[in-house]
């Protein structure tokens, strides 16, 4: 009696023959270096801003299509001054309808969320909240 429970659509490679799936090409700059979308990102916001995003920031930034302007930098940057004048270590920055939750000490934001991802959120570990 045969055995047909197993379908195979592709062919099954000879043992020790893998064939492997062509690697992505790599991004590079002008001068032919790697170029990491994140590091780039990362590095862009905080010369315009002084201000760090961690990376799962910059994750969160990405997937929830969070474009910053740079009305919206120059708001956050002043948050986050407002929040350290204050003796803030952890605050909750709220710029045009998104909530970034920052450590004021490093000028970090941590985490950001858009208002559609903002209702019935609960934040914790934060000590002010500042709305621009």
């Amino acid at each position: 009696m045969v055995d047909n429970r197993l379908i195979v659509n592709h062919p099954i490679n000879p043992a020790g023959k893998v064939q492997k799936k062509p690697a992505a090409p790599d991004k590079t700059d002008k001068q032919g270096k790697k170029v990491d979308f994140k590091k780039v990102l990362s590095r862009q916001l905080k010369e315009k801003t002084g201000v760090k995003f961690s990376k799962h920031a910059q994750n969160r930034l990405v997937s929830r299509n969070i474009n910053l302007t740079e009305k919206d930098l120059n708001q956050l940057k002043n948050g986050i001054k407002k929040a350290e004048e204050k003796g803030s270590r952890d605050s909750l920055i709220m710029v045009n309808n998104v909530a970034y939750v920052v450590s004021v000490e490093n000028k970090t934001v941590i985490t950001a969320i858009d208002d559609s991802n903002i209702k019935e959120n609960v934040f914790t570990n934060i000590d002010s909240a500042v709305f621009m």
